[in-house]
């Protein structure tokens, strides 16, 4: 973080004394925004799978890649977002506008469901669905797109934003930071189990109009929360984006691919002292990884320097440290793809599981019904739980047994998570082929087995992202110069992003070759017990496996322990 003390890129309120600003009480209100925005997002995902099929009439295959590219866009716009943070508006801007255009989104998503006319009429049999028309949809994206964008403005800064109000130059910032990352997964997961009760039924059983209202009206109350923190946050200006100065680096290093590094480089490198940034952050030493990209920051002639010895045209000649930051992102790369492949098989439960729950018995009694959409808390129950038992049971108690920190390093967490991830994709395997054989068994529609038969695979779920996820955005967020933790959460989203569109190719090219090969296709139409959904999972599990060896034998060499001196924390990313 930059220190408001010494730094003048970090804009400070001259009748706010500095001590005021930053820490918990700042940080109080960056999660209250948070909570409450993923209320209102996570209402919507927890449900648009069954929105999109009761109300838009929309076949398996389609309801599962309309949420997988909404999924995708919404993260892909996250780099948009850190590129307007770090180069024009700041953090809290972007934010703030991100959080506006949320809630114009859920507004629009009202819209559809308060205006019959924008939905097409409701099905009369299976055989009698009506398609929406063009323009219908055009609305329903439209809504969907603006929350893509929100989500753009916010994703990639809320976190950075927040790590931003910690002094991480001391040993107490360090050790908050630290637990940060794990409240804020915690706070938003409790805020959303104890809502999603309540807004998931009333969107299924009681009104979607009333459903979607809320979420909106929550989206209203976050943007409020934010601004009201105003005098307590810690600004940092933006100094331009670092997405445009790797590009300047490999274009520079391009133009001079035909110099040679030698190991006694016959060229100074250009290093210029650090301007306009905290004389106290870390400085990133000369490595001698990835040679090839140094060539940008070689000085191969005199008139590439001004009379000031600056750059004359940074196309050419990139700083030393400009250098180093592309070689942190390129170290981080061989994890972040592991991270990719887990969020793909993570998709297929969070999507054809809600499938799997529309078709077994949801009642209790003769007059409550269990809206599918409340599967998706088991997993945030299972979330919440073991960092709770991780930061208020586990820690403490190994402290005061060892008198030292014993946190599981980045690596194991990271390892845990994707063994967690096949073993999801297998339980929800097994019990698919349970579900489907008792409605076939029955000749029903909806199996007799209740939805406790997807707990397991929704419990692994929870505790695989606990592990995994968690872990992967600390790993991007700490192993990284404090300059980049914006970039960071894009990078974070983008994965999501890029998972989102795989995961859809993956969907479209087994439901293509299994309908053409097979007599049962394995996905597709709006009937799971025509299909063979457990097949699928087996195949993911798979995937889920190779991961696990690619990451075992050659990604987690890219992770050093979360322990330690912060300057070899953020500075050692070499295998």
């Amino acid at each position: 973080m930059e220190n408001s003390s010494n730094s003048s890129s970090v804009v400070e309120d001259p009748l706010s004394p500095p001590a005021r600003r930053g820490g918990w009480r700042a940080i109080m209100f960056i999660i209250g925004n948070e909570s409450f925005e993923k209320l209102a997002s996570m209402s919507l995902v927890s449900n648009i799978t069954v929105y999109l099929k009761t109300e838009y009439n929309m076949g398996g295959v389609s309801v599962v890649n309309v949420v997988n590219i909404w999924s995708g866009s919404s993260n892909i716009t996250g780099i948009a977002g850190a590129f307007l943070a770090d180069a024009y508006l700041g953090k809290f801007l972007t934010l703030l506008f991100g959080s506006i255009a949320s809630f114009l989104g859920m507004a629009t998503m009202t819209l559809t469901a308060g205006v019959p006319r924008f939905r097409p009429s409701a099905c009369e049999g299976e055989s009698n669905c009506p398609q929406p028309q063009g323009w219908q949809l055009a609305i329903l994206f439209a809504g969907l797109g603006m929350l893509s964008i929100g989500a753009g403005g916010i994703r990639p800064c809320n976190i950075s934003f927040g790590a931003d109000q910690f002094d991480t130059s001391t040993e107490k910032g360090r050790k908050q930071l630290a637990t940060f990352f794990n409240w804020w997964y915690f706070s938003f997961t409790v805020a959303l189990v104890v809502a999603l009760t309540a807004v998931v039924y009333i969107q299924t059983n009681v009104s979607w109009v009333i459903g979607f209202a809320i979420p909106t009206a929550c989206l209203a109350f976050s943007i409020t929360i934010f601004l009201i923190g105003y005098n307590t946050y810690i600004f940092v200006r933006p100094q331009g984006s670092i997405f445009a100065d790797m590009v300047k680096v490999i274009v520079a290093a391009c133009k001079k691919r035909r110099f040679t590094i030698a190991p006694v480089c016959e060229y100074p490198f250009y290093d210029p002292p650090r301007t306009g940034s905290d004389p106290s952050a870390v400085e990133l030493p000369h490595t001698d990884r990835f040679k090839c990209l140094d060539k940008a920051s070689i000085i191969t002639d005199s008139s590439e320097l001004d009379n000031y010895g600056m750059a004359k045209n940074v196309w050419r000649l990139c700083s030393l440290q400009t250098v180093e930051q592309l070689k942190c992102l390129v170290t981080i790369l061989p994890v972040w793809a592991s991270g990719i492949v887990f969020s793909i098989i993570m998709d297929q439960c969070s999507t054809f599981g809600i499938l799997q729950a529309l078709q077994t018995s949801n009642s209790i009694g003769s007059h409550f019904k269990i809206p599918p959409g409340w599967i998706n808390i088991v997993p945030m129950l299972a979330l919440a739980g073991s960092i709770l038992i991780y930061e208020c049971i586990y820690i403490p108690l190994a402290l005061k047994i060892t008198k030292k920190d014993k946190r599981l390093t980045i690596q194991k967490r990271l390892g845990t998570g994707l063994v967690m991830s096949v073993l999801c994709m297998l339980a929800s395997g097994i019990a698919e082929k349970k579900r489907r054989d008792s409605a076939l068994k029955h000749g029903s529609f909806a199996s007799p087995y209740s939805l406790a038969l997807l707990l397991p695979q929704f419990v692994i779920s929870g505790l695989a992202e606990a592990f995994a996820n968690v872990a992967l955005l600390e790993f991007l967020t700490t192993q990284m110069p404090e300059s980049m933790r914006t970039v960071a959460g894009a990078i974070f989203f983008l994965g999501l992003s890029i998972a989102g569109y795989l995961s859809s190719l993956l969907v479209t090219i087994i439901h293509s070759v299994t309908a053409k090969t097979g007599k049962t296709p394995w996905l597709g139409g709006r009937d799971l017990n025509k299909n063979k959904l457990d097949l699928y999972y087996y195949v993911t599990a798979g995937l889920g496996v190779l991961n696990l060896l690619y990451f075992f034998f050659f990604a987690s060499n890219y992770v050093i322990n979360n322990s330690g001196d912060k300057r070899k924390r953020e500075v050692q990313l070499e295998p």
